[in-house]
């Protein structure tokens, strides 16, 4: 062999493991970068991911401010149908007869009667409580009467009637509650 055969085989040698080692660079290289690719899709599908869960809880929050605004207008207003059911009942009904005052109380009842349909429009409904079984959500038991009349637990009379509007309480109805005689 000649001495130009000898120093090129070392060369080429060294060529094949210089183009090797810039494979395997570049292999590594293109493994780490896709590492990244897939990390940053990761990435990529959580925000969205966040930014609709985020974006469901404002609308859901804009719903409710809608639906419950007037929430704390209408618990204010409670008082006033109360006092106004009170004088409706408080007149006698030889008053509801007399011709003085029977435009009064006609004036009365229709006022009653449109403050209602005022409520209804706006989700604002009675809590039921007559006869009902008593459920602390809705009712809050103020006495408890002896009886054998109806089963313990049902309520016997309502003091104040509650109201839910839509489906939030807005004051719990204040009743009378059955209970074994002892």
């Amino acid at each position: 062999m000649s001495e130009d055969t000898q120093q090129a085989a070392p060369e080429g040698v060294q060529a094949n493991e210089t183009a090797g080692d810039a494979l395997a660079q570049a292999e590594a290289r293109i493994a780490a970068l896709e590492n990244d690719l897939a990390a940053a899709n990761n990435d990529l599908l959580y925000a969205k991911a966040d930014t609709q869960n985020v974006r469901r809880r404002l609308e859901k929050d804009i719903a409710d401010a809608r639906a419950y605004s007037a929430t704390g207008f209408a618990r204010d207003m409670l008082s006033v149908a109360d006092n106004l059911g009170r004088a409706l009942e408080a007149i006698p009904a030889d008053l509801r007869e007399d011709e003085k005052f029977k435009n009064l109380i006609v004036g009365l009842d229709a006022t009653g009667r449109e403050l209602e349909k005022v409520f209804g429009l706006h989700g604002i409904t009675k809590v039921a409580a007559q006869g009902m079984p008593l459920d602390p959500n809705q009712h809050q038991a103020m006495m408890e009467m002896p009886t054998n009349d109806v089963e313990a637990g049902t309520v016997l009379q309502v003091l104040q009637h509650g109201y839910v509007i839509k489906d939030r309480l807005l004051r719990p109805a204040m009743v009378v509650v059955a209970k074994k005689p002892d």
